[in-house]
């Protein structure tokens, strides 16, 4: 019986290996990844049972493997690419230098930039496990049952914004979230002191991408998930600004500041036919005053995703400021800035006002840098 010609994993779980292909002198290599660089890996079909390196192999069980690697992997950029596995896989590693079209006009990453970092490395973190399906980061399990992965919480803590050129290195795992959901986090460290700059938290559902109703985790995708689960949080639930508690819902009466018109793109869209949730920051900002703009640093938000958003919908955004309850140390006297600054946010449909998201935000001074709670915390 000639070898699978389909992805095998170990039951050690050390090596993921891809489709075999052709080498020099008529053997078969499979492409291992495991530890963040590929290498081929001799093999061979005798009788039925797989031979790696001259050596059986039992209890082999087909999954999905990453992309087959390329020269590219193996040179000095590879790990900005590909990122890597640490603590016995459970943590997912990947590295990104700030772009010069990542930075705003303070010339340092926006929050945009950031959510795009975080996404971009829970996608390489499921490709890279070997079990993703040919959705956005759906495994083979829910592609076979037509399901994809849907945000309906995140929260991102902010303690210093990275400048163009800076390296920043990105750690993201996973764990359950009651009986039907995942939580993800984050850490985001700079490269070269290795202070965490950043954390994050989000929670994650399942929705059929047909009827677009929401899903109860398989056992299939259970199982195939379990494995990386990883019981680890970055951000309490009940922290200032983030966690678990409502955020309000904003009316006409309550909100300060109301931005109208706004159009979803074709840019906006992603491959799962509604709009990217890193998008929601921009309109939200759309309605935030431009004096706390130019004077302040967004250094937490939390957005709470009600229901999809289509390309055909015009949106609106609420927002409401208040001043923090107390303010620290006085300010400079040529500083703008009398006090750090809490909001409320609102993105609604334009025609029926139907929520779409509520957010919270909290806003520092930009003349009180270096007076984080947690600045340059390593971990």
């Amino acid at each position: 019986m000639p070898a699978p010609r389909a992805a095998a994993r170990l039951t050690s779980g050390q090596l993921v290996f891809g489709k075999p292909e052709e080498a020099k002198g008529g053997r078969s290599l499979l492409w291992s990844c495991d530890s963040g660089r590929c290498v081929g890996v001799p093999m061979k079909a005798v009788n039925g049972s797989v031979k790696l390196n001259g050596a059986a192999v039992a209890g082999v069980r087909q999954v999905h493997a990453p992309p087959q690697p390329t020269s590219s992997m193996d040179d000095d950029g590879g790990a900005f690419r590909l990122g890597k596995f640490v603590e016995g896989r459970l943590v997912y590693r990947q590295q990104f230098v700030i772009r010069s079209y990542e930075i705003g006009p303070d010339r340092t990453a926006t929050m945009e930039t950031i959510m795009n970092l975080l996404q971009e490395t829970a996608l390489n973190h499921v490709m890279c496990s070997g079990l993703a399906g040919d959705g956005f980061g759906a495994t083979r399990q829910m592609t076979l049952r037509k399901l994809i992965w849907v945000v309906t919480r995140i929260n991102i803590q902010v303690d210093k914004y990275s400048r163009w050129g800076d390296v920043v290195e990105i750690d993201t795992w996973v764990a359950s979230s009651g009986k039907n959901g995942m939580r993800r986090d984050w850490i985001i460290r700079d490269r070269n002191t290795k202070n965490m700059i950043a954390r994050a938290t989000s929670n994650w559902v399942m929705m059929n991408r047909e009827t677009r109703k929401l899903s109860k985790i398989p056992e299939e995708v259970r199982q195939e998930v379990l494995p990386f689960y990883l019981d680890r949080s970055i951000i309490a639930a009940d922290a200032s600004g983030g966690g678990g508690s409502k955020i309000e819902k904003l009316t006409d009466s309550t909100a300060e500041h109301i931005r109208s018109g706004l159009a979803p793109r074709w840019s906006d869209m992603d491959v799962n036919q509604h709009v990217n949730n890193v998008k929601y920051i921009g309109w939200i900002l759309e309605s935030v005053p431009l004096d706390v703009l130019e004077d302040y640093h967004l250094t937490s938000i939390t957005l709470d995703y009600r229901r999809e958003c289509r390309q055909s919908q015009l949106l609106e955004s609420l927002t409401s400021m208040t001043s923090s309850a107390a303010s620290e140390p006085p300010l400079p006297a040529s500083s703008r800035c009398s006090s750090d600054l809490q909001s409320t946010h609102l993105i609604r449909q334009q025609d029926d006002r139907a929520e779409i998201v509520r957010a919270r935000a909290e806003w520092s001074c930009k003349g009180q840098e270096g007076r984080s709670s947690s600045p340059g915390m390593k971990l």
